[in-house]
């Protein structure tokens, strides 16, 4: 009777359909990509005092609206850089340090799945960092982020999930060029391995030891390009890793604030989803997932990406209630009054000769540090602060980044190459008085960091406390003629002077010490005088205060020449750059 039964049980278990026992499925993920970020969390600019498109409130309208449909099949990334942008990052790095940092507290009310650590996340500092690496809920990624002393990953190299079933391992990385950007003091005890090496280390550690179905990465570097470092180190090495480290079946990554979609072909033939969002919270880079399985086995996978444009989506305002306590705050430190200018100062003139904003922070940075020789560059392409009151707010625009104010000791001759380099990066090589003084690219004119220029323009320095000329019919490195120093002495160039700079530049940054003044990037250190505790728009903040009425000038220490070239190719080329008929004039570039 026993076996007569079980004989019925076996039959009746054999015609179940398959997909009951969990033999055959399909299964549909999404993955949701947000990177660099840079504090872009509610929709009020804290430094225009306007409204502002994109941010997390709207991205959290749009995977709210999918986690309806998908559920825990939903899963959702950030790719770093969120530490530093907006006065909201500042507010709670630096001023509210006791309360839990609010880019972790918007990662937890998101409910992101995990997290990976940028260059902009490096650069607050340890104490910073590793406050919000433990106030992170998710898992902070970080396999190539490696502890000097035990070799050992500072933060977890990859995150496993599981989602209906799917085992899907995610392994984050980070740009390895921190050390041209950062003083050590910054990353104490941590190296950053290159990329290639280390994908194809973990890689196999997880198939090895966890069998995921899916293998995902998460690399805040960029496609490809960037710093390449003497012992051959890339800064953006995602394409690399994608063609020769077999396993990935999707790489979202960023860092180059560059918009991309695109299948790479790996060393063994199978196709890479590569995929990157930009920047500043404007898009999500979202992709789509098919697995089937057949015998409990995946038999064919479908993967598909699709960048997403938030900006004109909803605004969370449940979300944006929950932190309204915080925004309330942000917005009393940024109105605080600092000063009064008498003049209206914008970075639009940098490009074209001596300007009010450039020289201004130029003269602060040589009063500060009583060096003979300041060097700066436009941190933000078109940043304006009107005469009248000043307030912290405005201090972001004149000063955009964190970077601390450094003095370097450097020869007459390494200060022109410097320069060289500096506007080779700038000037175009005129030919006729009807070229473009300025070295512009029409591909880069949606590009959130060139805006219409070949190259960045935070590399394009220009000098105070000497006098000179660039004379753009010259060819790229013989352009700069170094007059006098502006106190009327010879300049020397085999004479030591004492040089004024931020320390991203000091570091290496740019490469125009490097490259341009040919100073070895080791021997930096030995040439460093002075490095202030803190960074530098605090001390122009005080600066400014102490003063009380400034009223900003140019220094008219330099100009471009030919002027009767120049002067008429400047007027060409502002107009191209700057008004209100942009996309009609930038076709002409």
């Amino acid at each position: 009777m026993r076996t007569r039964i079980t004989t019925l049980f076996m039959v009746a278990l054999a015609t179940l359909p398959l997909c009951i026992m969990g033999q055959d499925k399909t299964v549909r993920l999404k993955v949701i990509e947000t990177s660099d970020v840079h504090g872009h969390f509610f929709p009020f600019d804290f430094i225009k005092q306007k409204p502002l498109d994109g941010t997390l409130a709207r991205v959290n309208t749009y995977v709210n609206k999918e986690r309806e449909e998908y559920g825990e099949r939903l899963v959702l990334i950030d790719n770093g850089d969120i530490l530093q942008g907006q006065p909201t990052c500042y507010w709670s790095n630096f001023v509210m340090t006791a309360d839990e940092n609010i880019a972790a507290s918007l990662i937890n009310y998101m409910h992101y799945d995990a997290e990976t650590v940028g260059n902009h996340d490096i650069e607050p500092g340890h104490a910073v960092y590793d406050k919000w690496i433990r106030e992170v809920k998710c898992p902070v990624l970080g396999a190539n982020i490696v502890d000097k002393n035990s070799k050992k990953p500072y933060v977890k190299p990859y995150a496993l999930l599981e989602r209906d079933g799917v085992k899907i391992a995610i392994l984050g990385m980070i740009t390895p060029t921190i050390p041209c950007w950062l003083s050590e003091d910054i990353y104490e005890g941590l190296e950053f391995q290159e990329m290639v090496s280390c994908a194809k280390h973990w890689v196999k550690k997880i198939k090895d030891e966890e069998h995921p179905d899916l293998i995902f990465g998460l690399f805040h570097s960029g496609i490809s390009g960037g710093i390449t470092m003497p012992n051959g180190v890339e800064e953006d090495a995602t394409g690399r890793v994608a063609r020769e480290v077999p396993g990935f079946d999707a790489i979202f990554f960023g860092h180059d604030h560059k918009v991309h979609n695109e299948f790479i072909t790996n060393s063994e033939g199978r196709r890479v989803l590569c995929i990157d969002p930009s920047c500043y919270a404007k898009n999500v880079a979202e992709t789509s997932i098919e697995l089937v399985y057949k015998n409990g086995k995946i038999v064919e996978k479908k993967i598909d990406g699709k960048i997403v444009d938030v900006r004109n989506l909803h605004v969370d305002e449940q979300m944006v209630a929950c932190f309204q306590k915080q925004i309330d705050g942000i917005k009393s430190y940024v109105g605080k009054k600092v000063g009064t200018f008498q003049t209206t100062v914008s970075t639009r003139d940098s490009y074209f000769g001596n300007s009010a904003f450039t020289d201004f922070i130029q003269n602060l940075q040589l009063q500060i540090t009583k060096a003979d020789i300041s060097f700066n560059a436009p941190l933000s392409f078109d940043a304006r602060i009107e005469k009248g009151d000043i307030t912290v707010a405005d201090m972001f625009k004149l000063y955009r980044f964190e970077n601390k104010l450094y003095v370097l000791s450097m020869t007459g001759k390494e200060i022109r190459n410097h320069l060289e380099m500096s506007y080779d990066l700038w000037a175009n090589t005129m030919t006729s008085a009807d070229d473009h003084l300025l070295l512009l690219n029409q591909y880069a004119k949606g590009d959130q960091q060139r805006m219409g220029f070949k190259n960045f323009t935070f590399n394009f320095d220009s000098a105070t406390g000497i006098d000179y000329e660039v004379d753009v019919t010259k060819p790229d490195g013989s352009k700069v003629r170094i007059l006098r120093l502006s106190n009327g002495e010879p300049f020397d160039e085999n004479k030591y002077y004492k040089v004024a700079m931020n320390s991203y530049r000091a570091c290496g940054g740019g490469d125009l010490l490097t490259h341009g003044a040919g100073i070895p990037k080791d021997s930096l250190n030995n040439r460093i005088v002075y490095q202030s505790e803190l960074d530098l728009r605090h001390y122009l903040m005080k600066e400014i205060e102490r003063q009380g009425i400034v009223d900003p000038k140019p220094n008219h220490n330099w100009k471009f020449v030919p002027e009767q070239w120049t002067v008429p190719a400047a007027k060409r080329d502002r107009e191209l750059l700057f008004q209100t008929s942009d996309n009609k004039l930038m076709t002409r570039i």
